[in-house]
């Protein structure tokens, strides 16, 4: 993420108890998912990928924050708890390496990926994936316990986190997101922001 201020469809099984999971990418296509053959071949190419690179995180939160990431939110709604890697930039896009992973939290000591994500301060003109649609995130202040501040600069941003206390990680301008759903089924589409199939977990 540069903008920190800081210095046929085939359905490979990758990690035990994850093979019920319907692939995100043999759902119901949200509109703008439709398309040619080829387009079709080489998302599911660009899905095998990701899921191939992120296969070590799908149940295992600990191995995500030892190779970087790091709280950004605490539960969204219908969405999860977003773990940032501050390593990782999105020029050149690569579907390999998502700069933040989404997490659902399903029960005592137990996560499940559910998206992957990228951001960017526009949406981009080189196309990511196909058909790619983005969702839009405002500036905000982001502390080191997942709590997050709306706010226009950081200079507005609290020293500490309101309630909490914890110190702040970072500031962003406006992002324009972009979620994949590789690793949880999601009928409102591969790209959406939301999922509806998440919503019980969004007690935390």
């Amino acid at each position: 993420m540069r903008l920190l201020r800081l210095t046929g469809i085939t359905a490979v099984v990758l990690s035990a108890g994850l093979w019920m999971l319907i692939p995100a990418w043999a759902q119901p296509p949200a509109k703008s998912m439709g398309g040619t053959g080829n387009v079709n071949t080489v998302l599911t190419k660009d899905i095998a990928a990701a899921r191939i690179a992120t296969a070590k995180y799908a149940t295992n939160l600990a191995k995500a924050q030892a190779d970087g990431y790091k709280i950004i939110t605490k539960m969204m709604p219908d969405m999860g708890y977003h773990f940032l890697n501050p390593g990782i930039g999105n020029s050149p896009f690569d579907v390999r390496k998502p700069q933040i992973l989404v997490y659902e939290h399903t029960g005592p000591n137990k996560w499940q990926l559910g998206a992957l994500e990228w951001v960017f301060g526009s949406i981009p003109t080189t196309p990511t994936l196909p058909n790619a649609t983005y969702g839009f995130f405002p500036a905000a202040c982001h502390y080191k316990d997942g709590t997050f501040v709306p706010e226009p600069t950081q200079q507005d941003c609290p020293s500490t986190a309101p309630g909490s206390g914890a110190p702040l990680f970072f500031w962003h301008p406006d992002l324009y997101t972009l979620h994949v759903w590789v690793w949880y089924p999601n009928p409102a589409g591969l790209y959406s922001s939301t999922n509806p199939l998440v919503t019980p977990f969004n007690g935390g």
